[in-house]
């Protein structure tokens, strides 16, 4: 439904108006998906069309005009910076909706465990610090003599100076062990230091690893994987059926079959989604650091959203991992 704010503009966007926002949209939709654009880019490639509306017919006088109207009635996110403005698809589809939740749900989990890392860093490197006594640095003071007539003097006759009451004389092996004993101590003192700082070190490090495997891509559809159709716009008879992709076009664009009645439609990715088999089934990994690599599903935890996973190509081969999201991986054909 379109509003009509303007009772002269009336004529205009029944016809013209009605016709560009309608192309506008779809393309927007169907070519870029929810991805932020270039208004620019957008009607560059509207225009391309040999049967397109111009511009000047309808009741916006420029693109900015236009582009700010779709921010207005909600038809898309806009923003304007240095380079222009820009605008972004909002896809109220409920499936994609649901489907966008569980991914917020999943990185605010996956922020809070960083976050509890960070504060068990922190805590190890306090204890660590902790565990320190303090050195005393050595304070110098100033000579002084009560007397000014006394006289200072040094005796630098070791042989005159008479043995210590307290005095024992060791033999070589009781030095030895005593030698022994103390490097055995210093060392474990030492290692228990490094251990600490080890620890604390290590989580750094380890976080750090995390952080460059998770290596993701905007696009994620490939050959030869099961998907479900998740959009309404082709009518009820495709909303959620299975279907298999027959080939992938321009990295965003697939091209299906549908399951149960072989038909074959041409779709975005925006309107599919991942398939999660049974455990024991192979699947194809779809995204992040084991992206086109082929596994067997071990199991699944939905309180995650995630599933544990064997690989079963690559050079990894047989090692098993857990927490690849469901939207990374999904049921081979």
């Amino acid at each position: 439904h379109l509003k009509k704010k303007k009772k002269h503009c009336q004529c205009y966007f029944s016809r013209s108006a009605h016709y560009i926002l309608y192309d506008f949209v779809e393309l927007l939709r169907r070519r870029f998906g929810t991805k932020r654009v270039h208004n620019n880019i957008v009607y560059n490639e509207y225009i391309s069309h040999r049967e397109h509306v111009h511009m000047n017919s309808t009741q916006w006088e420029t693109l900015t005009d236009f582009t700010k109207w779709l921010g207005r009635e909600g038809y898309c996110k806009v923003d304007e910076t240095p380079k222009g403005w820009y605008v972004q698809y909002i896809d109220r589809d409920p499936e994609t909706i649901r489907r966008q939740e569980e991914l917020e749900r999943k990185k605010k989990q996956d922020m809070d465990d960083e976050e509890r890392s960070a504060k068990f860093i922190e805590e190890q490197v306090r204890r660590g610090q902790e565990g320190k006594e303090p050195e005393e640095e050595p304070v110098f003071t100033e000579l002084k003599r009560m007397n000014e007539d006394e006289k200072v003097a040094f005796n630098l006759d070791i042989a005159l100076a008479g043995p210590s009451k307290t005095s024992t004389t060791l033999g070589p092996s009781a030095l030895k062990a005593a030698a022994s004993a103390k490097r055995k101590e210093s060392s474990h003192i030492r290692d228990s230091k490094d251990k600490k700082k080890k620890s604390a070190l290590d989580e750094i490090i380890e976080m750090e690893e995390q952080k460059k495997k998770s290596v993701r891509s905007d696009n994620w559809i490939q050959a030869n994987i099961v998907v479900k159709v998740i959009t309404k716009k082709l009518g009820e008879k495709y909303y959620k059926k299975k279907a298999v992709i027959r080939e992938v076009q321009d990295k965003y664009t697939a091209v299906v079959k549908i399951i149960d009645s072989g038909d074959k439609l041409k779709l975005d990715q925006s309107h599919l989604e991942t398939v999660i088999p049974a455990p024991g089934k192979r699947v194809l990994i779809v995204n992040g650091q084991y992206k086109n690599t082929e596994a067997i599903l071990e199991g699944i935890n939905e309180h995650k959203f995630s599933a544990t996973l064997t690989l079963d190509s690559g050079r990894m081969k047989g090692k098993t991992v857990e927490g690849i999201a469901y939207e990374d991986f999904s049921k081979l054909a």
